[in-house]
């Protein structure tokens, strides 16, 4: 298998670069952008300057002339690496008529690159864009996805080795030149630490004060360095639903990781059997099946979860268009309805509630709950 077709996310792209100026493709390293990016310029005859590449004719002093007289398409890969061209762009997408199309590949949040948010203010549209889902690999490989995680080269990797070695290189390099490259100045020695760290909290709500006691440090820098790994695209943080519902409700965060293979890495799980005898597995794939739900109903504004002092909790709430639908993920053959759902359907008046699980067949649990496999994800559409 030596590639996988993403349809769907070019869809999306190519119906972004239509309508907007400039848009922007985010999401972390070697998921694939320049892949994707150089198939849609070969299609249209376009510009293509990577700012990695030290031979690169676009610089800070060359901006202008490389770009002012430039017509159509034109892709600009690692764009974070030159923050003056953000405020050159503004003034190119304000000329009328429209002389040229912008797509930027970023490998971090708008957030963590100067001058995106503040430049381009209405004039830019972003794109995210991940590993493989599951929607793109097959579900036949799902625990394969699962295991290795979706960054194309650890997934497409020959063999388990070569997939987990390439993983650890991938940590490395992230911490040692992709974030020093994005102008963040930390120990990557003490980022390290606190990466494994999180690896071993995952699922777990977010405590600062607890991981700066551990690494001896403070908290604003323990909150710093789960903020960095976040806008680089290696952790999300769930929020918490809440509002005045007369209940005492935890307030912060949730955290996973969004790729589930650099988890692994992390712990060092190398293949199936180690990582099916970790004791905390079901935190692993709890996370894994956010991310997939999450992607699959393009959620990322609309999720959180919530969960009360009393104990009642929701794995994911999706909130969207005024309605309310609730996920619960169970690495379990046969999931059976408890407690916690029925307060979580009352607390949130829920309009459904699935039960995700890596099952082969769905079943109804009550009216409003359906135990739903992972494999059927692709029936969702709220």
């Amino acid at each position: 298998m030596s590639w996988v077709p993403r349809k769907s996310l070019e869809e999306r792209l190519t119906r972004t670069l239509k309508r907007s100026a400039v848009t922007l493709l985010l999401g972390p390293r070697q998921c694939g952008k320049t892949s994707l990016a150089r198939r849609l310029a070969a299609r249209s005859n376009a510009s293509f300057f990577d700012l990695e590449d030290p031979e690169t004719p676009l610089t800070r002093e060359t901006l202008a002339l490389n770009l002012r007289d430039k017509k159509g398409f034109v892709v600009i890969d690692e764009c974070q690496r030159e923050p003056a061209l953000f405020p050159f762009l503004r003034v190119l997408a304000d000329r009328r008529p429209l002389p040229a199309r912008f797509l930027l590949l970023g490998s971090a949040s708008p957030e963590l690159v100067r001058g995106v948010s503040e430049s381009l203010a209405g004039r830019i549209a972003h794109v995210e864009m991940e590993g493989f889902t599951l929607g793109e690999t097959g579900y036949a490989r799902a625990e394969r996805l699962w295991r290795r995680g979706g960054l194309p080269p650890s997934f497409l990797a020959r063999s388990e080795k070569d997939s987990y070695d390439w993983r650890l290189d991938f940590i490395r390099t992230h911490l040692e030149r992709d974030l020093p490259g994005l102008g963040i100045r930390v120990p990557a020695a003490a980022l390290r630490r606190f990466w494994m760290m999180a690896a071993h909290l995952q699922a777990q709500t977010w405590n600062a004060s607890d991981l700066a006691r551990s690494m001896k440090t403070q908290e604003a820098t323990a909150q710093r360095y789960l903020d960095i790994l976040t806008g680089s695209y290696m952790l999300r943080q769930l929020p918490p639903w809440f509002e005045n519902l007369g209940k005492r409700l935890v307030k912060a965060p949730k955290v996973y990781f969004r790729d589930s293979g650099l988890l692994h890495a992390l712990l060092r799980l190398r293949d199936e059997r180690e990582l099916q005898t970790y004791p905390r597995l079901g935190f692993s794939w709890e996370g894994f099946a956010i991310e997939e739900v999450i992607r699959r109903l393009d959620a990322d504004r609309d999720a959180y979860f919530y969960r009360t002092h009393a104990g009642a909790e929701l794995d994911l709430l999706i909130a969207r268009g005024g309605r309310r639908y609730g996920f619960e993920m169970k690495y379990t053959d046969a999931p059976t309805m408890t407690k916690s759902m029925r307060v979580v359907l009352e607390d949130l008046r829920l309009e459904h509630l699935w039960v995700v699980f890596p099952g082969r067949r769905a079943f109804q649990l009550s009216k409003k709950v359906t135990a739903l496999p992972l494999a059927q994800l692709n029936t969702l559409d709220l």
